[in-house]
């Protein structure tokens, strides 16, 4: 079986770990989910997006 790299979100430390061995959080794919331009779900992406903006008041 691959292992792979791993991210700590707490403490932002790498490891192949399924645990942070320092923290005991769980770790994360540090690497962001594959493009499509048939994305069904960007238009509800954008409008949480909208929606995080407008109550920082950045929109």
């Amino acid at each position: 079986m691959a292992e792979h790299i791993l991210k700590c979100p707490t403490e932002h430390r790498y490891t192949m770990e399924k645990k942070c061995p320092s923290c005991g959080s769980d770790t994360l794919t540090p690497r962001p989910p594959k493009f499509s331009l048939n994305d069904k779900y960007s238009s509800l992406r954008r409008e949480v997006k909208k929606k995080e903006l407008i109550e920082k008041g950045l929109y």
